[in-house]
């Protein structure tokens, strides 16, 4: 599918084009710090997705893109950007900054609110690794109204003392052969209000096994649009 450049807003045409798919790259002023991102929006997009990367990846993360891909194929809009700028990436103790990174999340959350390309539509998170827990610690803190978080590799226990506070349901998916990792999910589903743990069999902390990141892809989709289609209507709990 193509997608072509969005412009500014200011004509019939232009409201005509928000009606089309787009993909594009932007800048997020936060707090005086621009980062760079790329969004992504699919025809008849129904929600969108915010990405937030681990410690010593970007927004260029194959893994994150690959998903993203398959989630804008799913009808799902895509946010993916750099939680932090290159001068302060090189300090590790940004890196695993976690209330650092959820504040920019919460940011760029309402950065993007604030977009004519996201259309008041409803917005959920999709961490891996340490982005994991600055998800669920944004969710918990700053964006409470997010209506899904998806985990996958996560480290929850970087953000334990939030997890009580996290509202939205959430997936934790997990490698079968990630084994450290694993316990820190099993505690974290203990301790949020609606969990759900997916482990995929044979995969390692990157899933870089055959057919891992296709199954992250599969329970990722299934489960956003599980908790998109009970958010609009059903009473019914994602559990």
């Amino acid at each position: 599918m193509a997608y072509p450049i969005a412009r500014q807003l200011g004509s019939p045409l232009d409201v005509l084009l928000m009606q089309k798919p787009l993909r594009r790259e932007v800048v997020l002023e936060l707090s005086g710090t621009a980062l760079e991102g790329e969004l992504t929006r699919p025809e008849g997009c129904r929600a969108w997705v915010i990405f937030a990367h681990g410690s010593g990846s970007s927004r260029k993360s194959p893994r994150n893109t690959y998903v993203a891909r398959a989630l804008n194929d799913a009808g799902f809009g895509t946010l993916l950007f750099d939680l932090l700028s290159a001068s302060e990436s090189v300090d590790r103790e940004n890196v695993f900054d976690i209330s650092l990174l959820s504040y920019r999340l919460a940011q760029a959350t309402d950065w993007l609110k604030g977009r004519p390309e996201a259309k008041g539509l409803p917005i959920s998170y999709f961490g891996a690794s340490t982005g994991a827990a600055a998800a669920l610690q944004a969710a918990a803190e700053f964006q409470r109204d997010v209506f899904a978080v998806v985990s996958r590799g996560g480290r929850p226990d970087l953000a334990m003392e939030h997890l009580f506070g996290v509202c939205a349901p959430v997936l934790l998916i997990v490698g079968g052969e990630d084994h450290g990792v694993m316990g820190l999910n099993v505690e974290a589903e203990s301790r949020l209000q609606r969990a759900r743990l997916a482990i995929v069999p044979g995969a390692t902390h990157l899933f870089e096994e055959p057919g891992a990141l296709e199954e992250v892809v599969r329970l990722a989709t299934a489960f956003l649009s599980e908790c998109l289609e009970r958010k609009g209507g059903s009473r019914h709990e994602v559990a």
